[in-house]
C-alpha cells in the first residue's frame, strides 16, 4: 500500500508540474501574439470634429468665422486680386444668400 501512495503522489506532482509549466508557456505564447497583432493593427480613426465644427458657412446670423472670411474677401478686392464681382458672389455664398 505505501509503494501505491508513493506512486499516485509521484504521477500527481508530475501532471501538477506539466500543467504549470503548460499554462506558463500559453500565456507567454499569448502576450506575444497579441504584442505582435497590435504591432500590424490599423491604426484608430481620428476622433469626430468637436461640436459646432464647420457652423457659420451658410444661413444664420454671421459668427467669428464669417467675419474672418469677410476680411479676407475685402483685403484680396483691396490688392486687387478679386474682381468686385468674384467678391459679390464669394460674399453671397459666405453669407448664404
Amino acid at each position: 500500500m505505501p509503494g501505491l501512495l508513493r506512486g499516485l503522489a509521484r504521477t500527481a506532482l508530475v501532471a501538477g508540474t506539466a500543467t504549470a509549466v503548460s499554462n506558463r508557456v500559453s500565456r507567454r505564447q499569448a502576450g506575444r501574439w497579441a504584442a505582435e497583432e497590435a504591432e500590424y493593427a490599423p491604426p484608430p480613426p481620428p476622433p469626430p470634429p468637436p461640436a459646432g465644427y464647420g457652423e457659420g458657412y451658410g444661413g444664420g446670423a454671421p459668427g467669428a468665422d464669417t467675419i474672418d472670411q469677410l476680411r479676407q474677401l475685402g483685403e484680396l478686392r483691396s490688392q486687387g486680386i478679386l474682381t468686385q464681382e468674384e467678391f459679390d458672389a464669394q460674399k453671397r455664398r459666405i453669407l448664404g444668400s
